[in-house]
């Protein structure tokens, strides 16, 4: 009779984003846990930012042609009460520039500039962060990388000739989870602050057109 041994199963170990992060140690976890609260930042930035935006660049089609209209027959109260009711940066533009009619055109022209530096300056608020964190996330998960890297050595050199590969792959885990994590948040926060930058160029180039079509109007002959 034949006796067949039972041989041990080895169990395949899964790979699961906990656990990788659970065996990644406290250094790994804080870290980890760090660069979570940074992400929530991205998204709230990028879509409080998308929507502000997005507003500011709604105004009525006719909004022009109702403003041509008010200063030609010399009702500028009736422009500005327009402007109001519209309240955009290209509105307040005008508005400014509508205040300022019956002074020189180079005093008019300096005031809409100023006025629309501070809409601009509006329209980028908090943009200039999703930039920082698209070059520190990066940076805070290789922080994570040199403690994984540094916990693995110290292992190594306590082991003598038997090294645990156990708590050898604690370390790994801390090195590898934490740079992917920051490079994760990196991406996005690279993403977001360029789609914030083109969507407010847009704007900007809007007021700017707006602008140019107001002076034209003030410098049609009377």
């Amino acid at each position: 009779m034949i006796l067949i041994q039972d041989t041990p199963l080895q169990t395949e170990k899964t790979l699961s984003l906990i656990e990788l992060i659970k065996d990644g140690g406290i250094g790994g976890q804080l870290i980890i846990g760090l660069l979570f609260l940074v992400l929530i930042v991205v998204v709230y930035i990028y879509f409080e930012r998308l929507f502000a935006i997005k507003s500011a660049s709604k105004i009525s089609p006719n909004f022009m042609a109702q403003i041509k209209t008010y200063v030609v027959n010399n009702k500028i109260e009736g422009a500005q009460a327009l402007c109001l009711s519209e309240n955009k940066p290209v509105a307040r533009l005008i508005a400014k520039g509508l205040s300022r009619i019956g002074r020189p055109l180079e005093d008019i022209s300096t005031t809409v500039e100023n006025a629309g530096r501070l809409e601009i300056y509006k329209l980028e608020k908090n943009v200039s962060i999703l930039a920082t964190i698209a070059g520190a996330a990066p940076m805070i998960g290789f922080l994570g990388t040199v403690i994984g890297m540094i916990l693995s050595i110290f292992e190594i050199s306590n082991a003598g000739g038997n090294i645990d590969m156990q708590l050898l792959s604690n370390g790994l885990y801390t090195a590898m989870t934490t740079t992917v994590a920051g490079l994760i948040v990196g991406i996005m926060g690279y993403i977001t602050y360029n789609h914030l930058v083109v969507k407010t160029n847009k704007v900007v180039y809007q007021m700017e057109a707006t602008s140019l079509e107001f002076f034209d109007l003030l410098n049609e002959p009377a």
